[in-house]
């Protein structure tokens, strides 16, 4: 599951959420991105409210005047109300096209694209008398942010193996050398599984000397080992690191996000295929919606961009609570909604996605109708029933599925 980002908003103030391409010009500039910026707010998508805050606005830009200093094309996700940027992240592709929202909440396609790109990561520089650790955030702004780093030095300093003597032949010599650096392994491995136990980070990268990495590994807890990945060229002495480890760094980093992601996908094709604990559609999500049984929204990326955005093309129909949402008016009245709206079906989802708290994963390759599916915690008798998709990868269902209502002028 990925969680989206928490966020704590402002009262009675609206919400401005961005997607925007960050790639700098050729020559590193960073004013084409303050161009897209301001073509970008012609064509705010305005949800229940008249315009944007100018405080908001500027907020946003004087965010973006601060470069991400990450190579290549790449894009920003920004949430800001009242004034403040309160979430500012780098995502590894940059958007098809741009997008603004401003609504009474965070726009869920745009935390969405947050989370998938964000990762917790604990590197581990060891030696024999110790390690270095340091916890980082991917996707931060000026590339990864530090959030804590310490150092950890064992209470046994016999580090080296000598000459043998006859005071102290070889064999001894040697067993006190390496149950000094198994010792100081110890010391450090019991300090990883505390971070572990207190921030829970994604991965464990452990890089250094090869000795002591191998014994650290040997006494990690099962959690530790259980996201620990071995990234060579790294090491505890200070001006060392090389471009090399930064890029092996960056290569199980990005590793681990499309493993989370492929995990979601596999879970949702398995719960389909044997009609369990998934849906697809959008008819059917939405039902499961408006129930509150999601645990996992999944939309095919082509179905959330340009220019395919199927999803965005459909407009669904919602109360004043998140859950209250429907395919037709007629729904909603049966429901005792007094006074529906129709807004697009994109901002309907993610405020009911995030209602109840569900994890929200945009996929590649999502074959399923409408490119639209759920994860759900619970099933009964009411919730709608899947069936098996054909060989070739036909991703229709027995029962046809919603077709897409023109918006009203």
């Amino acid at each position: 599951m990925v969680n989206l980002p928490q966020l704590t908003l402002p009262d009675h103030a609206p919400v401005l959420s961005v997607v925007i391409d960050a790639t700098p010009s050729a020559d590193g500039r960073n004013a084409v991105v303050l161009d897209r910026w301001a073509d970008l707010q012609r064509s705010v998508m305005l949800d229940g409210a008249e315009a944007v805050p100018r405080v908001d606005a500027d907020a946003i830009a004087a965010a973006l005047e601060r470069p991400t200093w990450v190579h290549g094309p790449h894009g920003r996700v920004l949430i800001a109300a009242d004034g403040e940027v309160l979430l500012d992240r780098v995502i590894p592709d940059p958007p098809t096209a741009g997008e603004a929202v401003l609504s009474d909440h965070p726009h869920a396609l745009a935390l969405a694209y947050a989370a998938d790109a964000a990762a917790r990561y604990l590197v581990v520089e060891s030696d024999r008398a110790g390690a270095h650790l340091s916890l980082h955030e991917a996707s931060a702004v000026m590339g990864s942010q530090l959030l804590h780093d310490r150092e950890i030095d064992g209470d046994h300093d016999v580090l080296t193996k000598v000459r043998p003597s006859r005071d102290l032949p070889r064999d001894r010599a040697n067993n006190r050398a390496e149950d000094s650096w198994e010792r100081n392994a110890e010391t450090v491995a019991a300090e990883v599984d505390r971070v572990m136990a207190q921030e829970d980070p994604d991965l464990v990268l452990l890089t250094g000397d090869v000795r002591s990495t191998a014994y650290v590994e040997e006494a990690l807890g099962t959690h530790a080992r259980q996201v620990l990945v071995d990234v060579p060229g790294g090491a505890r002495t200070e001006g060392v690191n090389s471009r090399a480890f930064v890029a092996a760094v960056d290569e199980a980093v990005t590793g681990f996000r499309m493993r989370r992601r492929q995990a979601v996908l596999d879970h949702v094709e398995q719960e389909i295929g044997r009609a369990g604990a998934a849906v697809s559609g959008l008819e059917d999500v939405v039902d499961v919606l408006r129930r509150g049984q999601v645990a996992e929204l999944v939309l095919d990326a082509g179905a959330v961009s340009s220019p395919r955005q199927r999803i965005a093309a459909h407009r669904l129909w919602i109360g004043e609570a998140p859950l209250q949402l429907g395919m037709s008016a007629q729904q909603l009245a049966d429901l005792g909604v007094g006074e529906p709206r129709q807004v697009r079906a994109d901002l309907a989802l993610g405020r009911a996605a995030m209602d109840q708290a569900a994890g929200i994963t945009i996929a590649e390759q999502l074959d399923v109708a409408d490119g639209i599916a759920a994860v759900l915690r619970w099933t009964d008798a009411a919730t709608p029933a899947e069936t098996a998709f054909t060989q070739s990868g036909d991703s229709q269902r027995a029962h046809a599925s919603a077709h897409a209502e023109e918006p009203s002028l």
